[in-house]
């Protein structure tokens, strides 16, 4: 059975895609920490990130180095923040998250839900500065 993810990225599931590539595929968390929270997923299925090939895990990395470059200019922050968890979904999957201090990004912070609309503006806006 596809994960939730590899049902995103074949377009049964609706979603606020930021970018793809042949390997890789950015789209906004519908319950974000912090507005542009996006999350970069290879396309094929793997549950653990450590279970990617090396070299394929360092392009998924220079995939989301540019996806942040297009958070940074779109939403005002001191950095965007990394994360590894994936628990929620057993597809492997990167967290990229703007923030202005550590409490940011705390597991334990309440997350937000957005109006649909307001991702869709959001996503545009990123999409503007992804190189």
């Amino acid at each position: 059975m596809a994960t939730l993810f590899s049902r995103i990225v074949a377009g049964e599931i609706p979603c606020h895609k930021i970018a793809e590539n042949e390997e890789f595929f950015a789209f906004l968390d519908i319950n974000p920490m912090a507005p542009g929270h996006t999350l970069v997923i290879p396309k094929e299925e793997v549950d653990y990130i450590f279970d990617i090939a090396d070299d394929k895990l360092g392009r998924m990395m220079a995939f989301s180095k540019g996806i942040a470059a297009a958070l940074s200019a779109t939403i005002p922050s001191r950095k965007i923040a990394l994360s590894v968890i994936g628990l929620e979904v057993p597809h492997a999957h990167i967290h990229l998250i703007p923030i202005n201090r550590e409490a940011d990004i705390h597991p334990t912070k309440d997350k937000t839900k957005p109006d649909p609309e307001e991702l869709a503006g959001l996503a545009a806006q990123i999409r503007e500065h992804y190189k």
